[in-house]
């Protein structure tokens, strides 16, 4: 007679799955072939843009020059839209942070990653998007003005919260001159 055996995790081993699981939402998995990093909105914008410039570059050629034009800017735009949005990865920004925020001089153990410092994160490099010519201290006052409109369930206030939006910011600018 076998003996049914449960596997017994330790706390750190849960935590670890928990995490990994936490880690697997956040890959961006694209909808039809499930591999991590899709875009799919920077593809969409891209797409719209050279589709309508498309259609009418190619209306100059009648109906089917619009409908060709159309089609086509629509391909090369979604192509150069996925460019431009894999140039911040979120699925590496994230995982990056998790690996490392605990590290940071401002962690504070009475918060989590997922909860209160992947907002902060996540809001650092998508502004950096918004203002991709400005520096952080140029910004800085309007981030804070919009941080309880962005910081989703985050318990961090600006005074916490300003040191990963920094952060994130300046790794996401020295990838940009590193770049160049």
């Amino acid at each position: 007679m076998h003996e049914s055996h449960k596997l017994k995790l330790s706390e750190t081993e849960k935590q670890a799955l928990t995490e990994k699981e936490s880690a697997k939402q956040h890959e961006h998995r694209d909808p039809l072939t499930g591999t991590p990093g899709a875009h799919p909105v920077g593809t969409g914008l891209g797409a719209a843009g050279a589709g309508a410039a498309g259609a009418a570059i190619g209306a100059a050629a009648g109906p089917v020059g619009a409908l060709a034009g159309a089609a086509l800017g629509a391909v090369v735009g979604g192509l150069i839209g996925k460019g431009v949005a894999e140039g911040i990865d979120p699925t590496e920004e994230s995982a990056l942070w998790r690996e490392s925020y605990k590290l940071r001089p401002y962690y504070d153990q009475g918060f989590t990653y997922e909860s209160d410092y992947e907002p902060a994160y996540k809001y650092g490099w998508e502004t950096r998007k918004k203002y991709p010519d400005r520096k952080f201290d140029e910004v800085e006052p309007e981030l804070q003005e919009n941080w309880d409109k962005s910081k989703a369930e985050s318990r961090l206030d600006w005074e916490d919260a300003q040191h990963p939006v920094r952060d994130a910011w300046q790794r996401i600018e020295s990838r940009r001159k590193n770049k160049d």
